[in-house]
């Protein structure tokens, strides 16, 4: 081959200098770059494509002899019995895609891109438009690759570019890859064709076997294949795609032992590999990650397959259908087969089917089309120890990192880590930074494999290992934010990092929906004293994640254990804090009155002066938010006198609190400043003997009812200043939810007295603190923004303190 090239390098030198032309002339006469024609003279390329040779004869402009002589030698260079127009073997059924548009987006512009790059080259046939989108990330460029294969694809000149899609099963790798095909015919004039992994048979195709099916289907001819022999078909393979622009698709990769033989080295083609696995040790190589395909994205598909008008007429049920099939492409196509078929059914109907989870792979099923045996293909290529942690991770209800799945295994934590991560190698697992979740339909699959590979005794045990380490975690992360207990004890040996209370926090957030499942488990099961040493642990840090949604849960769950254990004492206090829960998390004043009346005759039955005063505490507030402002002060003043008669600072501090919102929404504006002054000064008197986070806590509050107070006699550079001064308080502790309402009462404040600019400003940084923040205040922000005139003026009804929410108050 090196010969045949020099030939053509040869006759093209003898040319241009009978021509008398020098390089730079003919590049310019041509349009072929410098550095390419030097190359070819040069021998150091094989010969170039049809219409470079035609670019540099036309610059040359020799005699019909020397042209034709110019031709054979081109003809020549190239592999003999291939010609490489117009193969194509992309099979069909992609007419109804729908979505992906970012990942096609990325596709083509590294088609353009490479295109672009064989320009400047000297290859003729790259002169796309120029490029208008950033590829997605490329693995950094290592050394050459193993194996002889030549230059490492896609890391330099003359080398093609090379793109795995990764994803679990079903989630549209291959019609992904044959649209983008299909969309990029005319980049790939020499060929395009898809090639058949068999990744996941039992015995799929050696990478020889492959290699000569790839070189036949180029039109290689027997003889040439004869001649070369086995051993020579590898060089042969990259001297037919060498130079060439074709798009090759290596589809349904097993691992990268499969694949890597079979990437040209050298050439301006593009290869594009489908994969369930990540494919990690290829080297060099863009990276596209398929998952489920969007809510909007799913709803189209599913209304492609349906008809628009069995959509339109039902587009809730449709809705719960693409949700039930977890927005996965496979699920979705099967579903909207069914229907297609089935058109005597409703699309309710179908919904509702799918809503039985027992029942769910069973009913996604159509022909020879099954979701279920799309997982089983996967499932039985895993290692043991992978097989069984993919089982036991239906055992886990949300998220989890490695040293919750150890729990269910029995593994140490990095051997743990180690199985999470082939498990998301071979696309059977979600992962985002060190967390790990299984989708709705491949976690229905895994219960399957669990009911039918493990005893239900295994099982069960399983889940209580889990769910006593959650549960005992939570314990130790929660009273971080407890006064007289702080960080973990020197004894403590856990498996997850609470150095920290900021630690603390995200392991609790991150873990919610697993401790609170294995919390309801516990009660449940008649754990009551666990269920009520877990939630009062955790009492002192709902208030740093308020607008979670599920404390009136924790602390009625909590008070209901309480009760059964027949201690009247921790009854109340659970009560309390359940009616804490029901006036804030939800704004459920009048059924808040509930369960603070419980506490307080359980406190009373118990002589417990702080819960009874907690009790009248949440009952004066409830009051007050229900406008009953005459016996809301009474009840508050009874609160006070028992947390004098106590000595509790920390209740006295919250009563004096409330008298002020009292006060406040009463419309005894002036005195309710007094009052807040007066706590205030409390609070500062009172020094170290309030714990840090309470006076935080308190200050934040107070400064966030005094804005509200100057809000409403006008004064607005007074509100702008303690409002502000809140705002930093609710940062400072991490409390978005408090800063939410913060935010909200200032932009209010700003509308009211003609201020809009800074008003728009507090209400899209009251939205921007998205997950944690009040969503009764987002909403009010949205709606506040939306109602602001372009001119400024304040919208209709915002005026005065009547358009304020309450004040936020806390135990």
């Amino acid at each position: 081959m090196a010969d045949q090239a020099e030939n053509f390098g040869a006759v093209l030198r003898r040319l241009r200098l009978a021509a008398s032309l020098t390089i730079e002339e003919l590049s310019e006469a041509s349009g072929v770059s410098v550095r390419g024609i030097g190359e070819l003279e040069r021998g150091r390329r094989g010969a170039p494509q049809r219409r470079t040779v035609a670019a540099l004869a036309d610059g040359l402009a020799p005699t019909d002899a020397d042209r034709e002589r110019l031709l054979a030698a081109a003809r020549a260079g190239r592999t003999p019995g291939y010609s490489p127009v117009g193969v194509r073997t992309s099979p069909r059924g992609i007419d109804d895609f729908v979505g992906r548009e970012q990942e096609l987006a990325q596709l083509t512009a590294l088609a353009r891109e490479h295109g672009q790059l064989t320009v400047e080259q000297g290859e003729m046939e790259g002169d796309g438009p120029p490029r208008d989108s950033a590829p997605p990330r490329r693995d950094p460029v290592p050394d050459p690759a193993p194996l002889g294969l030549g230059a490492v694809p896609g890391t330099g000149p003359g080398q093609p570019v090379v793109v795995a899609v990764s994803g679990s099963p079903g989630t549209g790798k291959t019609t992904l890859a044959l649209q983008a095909a299909r969309q990029l015919t005319d980049r790939f004039p020499d060929g395009q064709l898809v090639v058949d992994l068999r990744g996941m048979d039992e015995d799929p195709p050696t990478p020889a076997e492959l290699t000569l099916r790839v070189l036949k289907a180029l039109g290689v001819s027997d003889r040439d294949l004869a001649r070369t022999g086995p051993g020579g078909h590898p060089g042969l393979y990259r001297q037919v795609l060498a130079g060439r622009r074709c798009l090759l698709v290596l589809d349904n990769a097993r691992d990268e032992a499969q694949v890597r033989p079979l990437l040209p080295g050298t050439g301006s083609g593009m290869v594009i590999v489908t994969s369930r696995r990540m494919l990690t040790g290829l080297e060099s190589v863009h990276r596209i990650a398929l998952g489920e395909l969007p809510p909007s994205e799913a709803a189209a598909l599913l209304t492609t397959l349906v008809g628009p008008e069995r959509a339109e007429a039902e587009p809730a049920a449709l809705a719960e259908v693409a949700q039930r099939c977890a927005h996965l492409p496979l699920a979705l196509r099967v579903a909207g087969n069914w229907l297609a078929v089935h058109t005597g059914w409703t699309v309710r109907l179908l919904a509702d089917r799918l809503a039985q989870e027992e029942q769910r792979l069973d009913a996604l099923e159509t022909g020879e089309i099954r979701v279920a045996a799309a997982f089983d293909l996967s499932y039985r290529q895993l290692t043991p120890e992978a097989a069984r942690m993919f089982r036991r991770l239906c055992l886990v209800e949300g998220p989890t990192a490695a040293a919750g799945a150890a729990r269910l295994t029995g593994q140490p934590v990095f051997d743990a880590e180690d199985t999470l991560e082939e498990l998301v190698e071979t696309g059977l697992l979600g992962t985002d930074q060190d967390r790990y979740a299984l989708h709705d339909l491949l976690r229905l699959f895994a219960r399957s494999r669990l009911e039918g590979e493990e005893s239900p005794q295994d099982a069960a045990r399983a889940r209580a290992a889990l769910h006593e380490w959650l549960l005992e975690t939570a314990v130790v992360a929660g009273r971080w934010y407890e006064p007289d207990h702080g960080a973990p004890p020197p004894t403590w040996q856990g498996t997850v990092d609470l150095s920290s209370a900021d630690a603390a926090r995200r392991w609790l957030q991150a873990e919610g929906a697993n401790w609170l499942a294995a919390l309801r488990t516990a009660a449940a099961t008649g754990r009551h004293r666990t269920v009520v040493d877990v939630a009062e642990a955790l009492h002192w840090f709902s208030d740093q994640w308020i607008f979670w949604g599920h404390w009136p849960e924790v602390f009625g769950t909590a008070a209901a254990s309480a009760e059964a254990l027949d201690d009247p004492v921790v009854a109340a206090t659970q009560l309390n804090y359940h009616a804490w829960a029901l006036l804030l998390c939800e704004g459920r004043p009048r059924d808040s009155l509930v369960p603070s009346a419980r506490a307080l005759e359980a406190a009373e039955r118990a002589g417990d002066t702080v819960q009874q005063a907690w009790a009248h505490h949440y009952g004066s507030w409830a009051l007050r938010l229900l406008g009953e402002y005459t016996e809301a002060a009474g009840r508050n003043a009874e609160a006070a006198r028992l947390f004098e008669a106590a000595g509790d600072l920390h209740g006295a501090l919250q009563a004096r609190i409330g008298r002020g919102s009292t006060l406040l929404d009463a419309g005894l504006v002036e005195e309710a400043l007094t009052s807040d002054r007066d706590t205030l000064a409390f609070l500062d008197g009172a020094g170290d003997r309030i714990k840090p986070h309470i006076a935080l806590m308190g200050r934040l509050t107070l400064h966030m009812v005094v804005g509200r107070a100057y809000s409403g006699l006008g004064r607005l550079d007074e509100a702008v200043t303690h409002l502000g001064t809140a705002i930093e308080l609710g940062q400072e502790s991490g409390n978005t939810g408090l800063e939410s309402r913060c935010l909200t009462y200032l932009g209010t404040a700003l509308v009211t007295h003609g201020r809009p600019d800074e008003a728009r400003a507090a209400f899209t940084r009251c939205i921007a603190l998205g997950a944690g923040a009040d969503p009764q205040r987002i909403a009010q922000a949205r709606e506040q923004l939306a109602l602001l005139n372009a001119d400024g003026r304040p919208p209709e009804g915002t005026a005065g303190t009547g358009a304020l929410a309450s004040a936020v108050e806390e135990p």
